[in-house]
């Protein structure tokens, strides 16, 4: 009887924990055709904690349809506020959408949350794609 408890425990703060633990939740939304024959990367970002970040950088590897990296992209995120939701469109040039089968966060080139000094974002954030390409860490 115990077990079931401690279970369903778990099952029902699980979630909220992480949330806790992992406020910041960076969404590969959507791809779309862009600018001679590159693709357009929609991202949320959903700050659901107290830090406003004013750096964000990430140095994305772009990974083709045969899994081979096709290049490296760098973009600034920045300003994310406290408790909000920001939507950010980026231009991958020159490789078209269906051709992306993953995309790689390769490292944080900036992570400052507002009046401190930098912090390690790996471990504030959740990677979430709805695109056909995966992203990861």
């Amino acid at each position: 009887m115990l077990v079931v408890i401690v279970g369903t425990a778990l099952a029902v703060w699980g979630p909220q924990a992480q949330a806790q633990e992992r406020p910041l939740t960076v969404e590969l939304n959507k791809f779309e055709a862009g600018e001679e024959g590159g693709c357009r990367a929609f991202f949320l970002f959903r700050n659901r904690g107290e830090r406003t970040f004013d750096g964000f950088e990430m140095s994305l590897a772009i990974l083709d349809a045969r899994g081979v990296i096709d290049r490296l992209l760098t973009i600034d995120a920045a300003p994310l506020p406290a408790g909000r939701t920001t939507l950010k469109l980026f231009e991958i040039p020159e490789i078209a959408c269906d051709s992306i089968s993953e995309v790689l966060l390769h490292d944080m080139t900036a992570c400052n949350a507002q009046n401190e000094g930098p912090a390690d974002c790996f471990g504030l954030m959740e990677l979430v794609s709805r695109t056909s390409a995966r992203f990861v860490e």
